[in-house]
């Protein structure tokens, strides 16, 4: 079962009405993140041979889920920039430096939605604006809904798996060094992901 109403695949379409399951209804409402079961993490190429992954450990964020009409949903996350977490604390220091997020004058990297659009199935696209140092742009994340269930404490949750693609260099991160043998240490694009426990509020 989807957050919106599963169909054919082969009849779906953004836009087509669907009827109204009154169990993806009942989940509408407003939803805090639960950080403690939520990751919010990053895949950078490193060398033009491997892959760097990261995460950001400290962030909050709220959503309103309408099972009625996901095109009323909206999303709004804040993530720390400090917490940035590579495994290695060099790596992190320069991150957290000038030449990357410049956390101190920086502290935050905020996304705000703006449209929220069903796909088919359980995948649905939510859009909006990232904001990292002072530049905001337009990001699209692809969500997938993974269930909801009531946990042990009669918290009612919600479950997202969802994966983004930006390049970095259009929000003003532009730092790299090149390599003896031709290419840059640091890819352009970055990999985002998103693994998401939202509890409900109201």
């Amino acid at each position: 079962m989807g957050l919106f109403t599963r169909r054919s695949q082969d009849t779906l379409t953004a836009t087509a009405p669907t009827a109204v399951d009154p169990a993806l209804a009942a989940l509408t409402g407003a939803y805090a993140i639960d950080p403690a079961h939520s990751s919010i993490g990053f895949t950078v190429r490193h060398a033009m041979v491997t892959n760097v992954r990261g995460s950001f450990d400290s962030f909050e964020g709220s959503l309103h889920l309408d099972g009625s009409d996901p095109a009323r949903s909206t999303a709004s996350i804040d993530v720390t920039i400090g917490s940035v977490n590579t495994g290695i604390a060099d790596r992190d220091a320069h991150l957290l430096g000038s030449d990357f997020f410049d956390a101190e004058l920086f502290p935050l990297m905020t996304f705000r939605s703006t449209r929220a659009a069903q796909l088919g199935g359980d995948a649905y696209r939510i859009t909006g604006e990232l904001t990292i140092k002072d530049v905001t742009r337009p990001l699209s994340i692809d969500l997938e809904f993974t269930g909801s269930a009531k946990d042990v404490y009669g918290n009612e949750r919600v479950g997202f798996e969802g994966s983004a693609e930006i390049l970095r260099s259009d929000w003003g991160l532009t730092w790299n060094a090149a390599l003896e043998a031709g290419g840059v240490m640091v890819s352009d694009k970055v990999k985002l992901g998103f693994d998401i426990s939202a509890i409900k509020q109201a």
